[in-house]
């Protein structure tokens, strides 16, 4: 499959995506998922992410699981996933800074062949099936592993010409996850806006012409990487609406008829239509199933089926009417849904913005209460919350 752009909308093989939509607003949109995991190992200590009900970590299985899952995300309308060769951060569970997850080495030179293989599995895949992917290269807390900013460069020119050689051009390349993070200050390159927008260069360069992009933390994107864009990566993590609405708004003035894709938010699905009412395609991020290891890239009850519920209807693909009693589930108490001790209740609800505020007690005594989407124990923010010790 051909991904190409057209302005700020999306082609795949010539056609605008949701061609068939009777929304016409919905016609090259590309509604996508962080599913950041799909080629994850840590060479550190593996042994540790055999929980969830797993009795053992196996990165393959892991990867197998999300190709075995994507037949039912697009039927619910997802065209796109981002995937890191680095990973991202199980942030609820781990010290990311313990976990040896770089298939680059040391000086960049080459890529582990385990998860190149994984990689060349997930993207053939999505192409098979008319998906895109969002392939990242860099994630704070691993890129510190590499040595030095020849090596990030020469690492960023392995990747891009694997992807050339591979013939992948389903692909949208991402520079690193949220390149303004701390970790990432070891290298300039990766830290700096206009170091960014060189390495933008040069993947474009060294892929022979696949889009590319960078992402920075919810709220941030500066012109220079703005500038240097294909396809401008965007986050809403942390953003209230109106704030995430104005980014929106800021970036466009920007770019003008480039494609804006927020390529990472949260569960909280009520930003969907924020960036929908402006063009701009939403990503799904639920860090607890879709990026703690080992995960669970099925439609799970709860944020994961109202996220593609509310999707396909911003689409203009009409889903079945969900009964009332349906929009309302309390996730985190699974058999399996703990580690360290605690667990991580939230309530979802398919529309959030009805929501008041919700009250959580436990064994009939009060917890707290929450009045901001995602409706999490211990909410600081829309993307991570604090959790609450697991019951004996």
């Amino acid at each position: 499959m051909q991904l190409t752009l057209d302005g700020s909308r999306f082609r795949f093989d010539g056609h605008l995506t949701y061609a068939d939509s009777p929304n016409a607003d919905a016609h090259g949109m590309l509604m996508n998922a962080r599913f950041i995991q799909g080629v994850f190992d840590d060479k550190a200590d593996p042994s540790r992410f055999a929980r969830f009900g797993f009795d053992e970590w196996d990165a393959d299985a892991q990867t197998d699981r999300l190709i075995a899952a994507l037949p039912e995300w697009y039927g619910w309308g997802l065209r796109a996933f981002t995937v890191g060769f680095q990973g991202g951060g199980p942030c609820f569970t781990t010290e990311n800074p313990t976990i040896d997850n770089n298939p680059f080495g040391r000086r960049g030179e080459a890529i582990d062949p385990a998860y190149a293989a994984r990689m060349e599995r997930l993207v053939r895949a999505a192409d098979g099936l008319g998906m895109a992917v969002i392939v990242s290269f860099f994630y704070g807390d691993q890129a510190a592993r590499i040595d030095d900013e020849d090596s990030v460069r020469r690492a960023v020119t392995t990747a891009s010409r694997w992807l050339r050689d591979g013939g992948y051009r389903n692909v949208i390349i991402e520079i690193s996850n949220e390149y303004n993070v701390g970790p990432f200050a070891k290298h300039p390159v990766l830290f700096e806006p206009y170091g960014v927008a060189s390495l933008i260069d040069l993947a474009r360069r060294e892929s022979g012409g696949l889009p590319v992009g960078c992402s920075g933390t919810g709220g941030v994107m500066p012109d220079a990487i703005a500038d240097a864009s294909d396809v401008v990566l965007i986050h809403g993590n942390g953003q209230s609406r109106q704030r995430f609405a104005n980014l929106i708004t800021r970036v466009r003035q920007r770019v003008g008829d480039k494609p804006i894709v927020c390529n990472e938010d949260s569960p909280a699905v009520s930003n969907l239509p924020v960036a929908t009412r402006q063009g701009v395609s939403w990503g799904y991020y639920n860090n607890w199933t879709k990026q703690e290891p080992p995960t669970r890239y099925e439609v799970r009850p709860g944020h994961d089926h109202f996220f593609a519920w509310r999707m396909a209807d911003a689409l203009g693909y009409a889903p079945d009417a969900i009964p009332h009693d349906d929009q309302f589930v309390l996730t985190g108490l699974d058999e399996h849904d703990h580690a360290n001790g605690r667990r991580w209740p939230v309530l979802a609800c398919l529309f959030t913005e009805q929501v008041d505020r919700v009250d959580f007690e436990r064994d009939g005594t009060h917890v707290e209460t929450q009045y901001d989407d995602p409706f999490a124990v211990g909410w600081r923010s829309n993307w991570y919350h604090l959790g609450h010790p697991a019951a004996d």
